[in-house]
C-alpha cells in the first residue's frame, strides 16, 4: 500500500469530527513529506545544497538529519572553506544528541586539526566538557571522571585567560566530590562487611587512611575517623594473642588522632568505650608477658649445669 492509499484509508476510518484524528494525520503526512524530501536531498543534492541544508537543519535544531548531512559531507569538503565548520557543527550535532563520547572524540580532533583556528578554543572546551557530561555515576567505575579531570586541567594549563577557566574548575571540584564519594563508600563497605575478618578490617583501615591524604578536608573524615578506631578495635579483638598488644595500641594512637582533631565530636564517647578497653587489654597482656618472664626465669640456665666428667679408661697390665 503506497503513501496515498494509506491515508484515504486512514481517513475513511476517522470518527467524524475528532479534531485529534485530524491532527495526526496533519502531523503524519508533515514527517512523510519531510522524510521524502530529505531522501530526495541525500540521493540526488548536490555538496552546496546538502551543506546548506545541514545548517538550516542545525539552526532549527534538528540534530540528526544536520548530523548526517554534514557526516557524508566531510570527506567530500577537504580543503574547502567549509570543511572547518562542517566538521566543528558535526561535533556539536553528536553532543546535543547526547553522544558524549562521540563528541569529545570529534572536538578534540577538530582542535588537533584546526589549532589555529577561532574555534580551537571553543572545541577544547566542549572536548573536556563531553567527558564531564559522560563521567559515569559514583557508584560505578570512575576511569571516566579522572580522564575528564586531566581533560579540565589540560584545558585550563593551555588556556589559562579563558573565560570557560572558571566554569572547568567548577567541574573539576564536582568530578573530584564524586571521586570523594567513591572512596567514602568503598572505605564504609570494608567495614561494613568485614564480619570480623582480620583481612577486611585491615582493607578498611588502609582505605580510610588512603581517604584522609587524597581528601583532607572532607566532610566525611569525622566519621571515617571513628570508624578508623572501631575496625582497628575489632582486627585487635580478634587476633592471635602474640599480635594483639601492638594492635590495641594502635586503637589508642587512633583514638587520639580522633579527638585530637575532633575534641567535642559526636562520636567520641562510643570511642572513649574502645580506647578504655583497649588500655585493659594491653594491661592484662603485660601480666601474661610478666608471669611469662617469670616463669621463663625460673627454669635452670642451660649455661650452668656441671660439665660432664669423662673418666680415661685404665689401661690393663701387660704380660709377663
Amino acid at each position: 500500500m503506497n503513501a496515498v492509499a494509506f491515508f484515504i484509508t486512514f481517513a475513511a476510518n476517522m470518527r467524524k469530527n475528532s479534531r485529534a484524528s485530524y491532527l495526526l494525520l496533519i502531523i503524519a503526512v508533515l514527517i512523510i513529506t519531510s522524510c521524502s524530501k530529505f531522501s530526495k536531498l541525500q540521493k540526488t543534492g548536490t555538496d552546496q545544497e546538502k551543506y546548506d541544508a545541514a545548517m538550516a537543519y542545525y539552526k532549527k535544531g534538528d540534530f540528526y538529519r544536520s548530523g548526517l548531512l554534514f557526516e557524508e559531507l566531510i570527506p567530500l569538503l577537504k580543503g574547502s572553506t567549509e570543511s572547518e565548520l562542517a566538521q566543528f557543527y558535526y561535533a556539536y550535532t553528536q553532543y546535543h544528541q547526547s553522544q558524549y563520547n562521540t563528541s569529545q572524540f570529534l572536538f578534540k580532533k577538530f582542535f588537533d586539526t584546526y589549532a589555529r583556528s577561532d574555534y580551537a578554543q571553543e572545541a577544547f572546551y566542549m572536548h573536556a566538557f563531553s567527558l564531564y557530561k559522560d563521567s559515569s555515576p559514583y557508584n560505578l567505575d570512575q576511569t571516566s571522571t579522572f580522564t575528564a579531570i586531566s581533560a579540565m586541567q589540560d584545558f585550563i594549563n593551555t588556556y589559562p585567560e579563558s573565560p570557560f577557566r572558571e566554569e572547568c574548575t567548577k567541574y573539576i571540584l564536582e568530578l573530584r566530590s564524586k571521586l570523594e564519594k567513591k572512596a567514602y563508600e568503598r572505605a564504609r563497605l570494608y567495614h561494613k562487611i568485614s564480619d570480623f575478618n582480620p583481612m577486611s578490617l585491615k582493607s578498611a583501615v588502609i582505605s580510610i587512611e588512603n581517604f584522609r591524604k587524597d581528601f583532607p578536608d572532607s566532610q566525611y573524615n569525622e566519621e571515617l575517623a571513628f570508624l578508623k578506631v572501631e575496625s582497628q578495635y575489632n582486627l585487635a579483638s580478634n587476633s592471635f594473642i602474640d599480635k594483639q598488644k601492638e594492635r590495641f595500641q594502635d586503637v589508642l594512637k587512633f583514638y587520639q588522632e580522633l579527638i585530637d582533631k575532633y575534641p567535642t565530636g559526636k562520636y567520641n564517647r562510643d570511642a572513649e568505650k574502645m580506647f578504655d578497653e583497649s588500655q585493659k587489654q594491653i594491661q592484662v597482656i603485660a601480666k601474661l608477658e610478666e608471669e611469662k618472664q617469670k616463669l621463663k626465669d625460673a627454669q635452670p640456665d642451660p649455661t650452668t649445669k656441671p660439665t660432664k666428667v669423662t673418666t680415661p679408661a685404665i689401661a690393663e697390665p701387660k704380660g709377663q
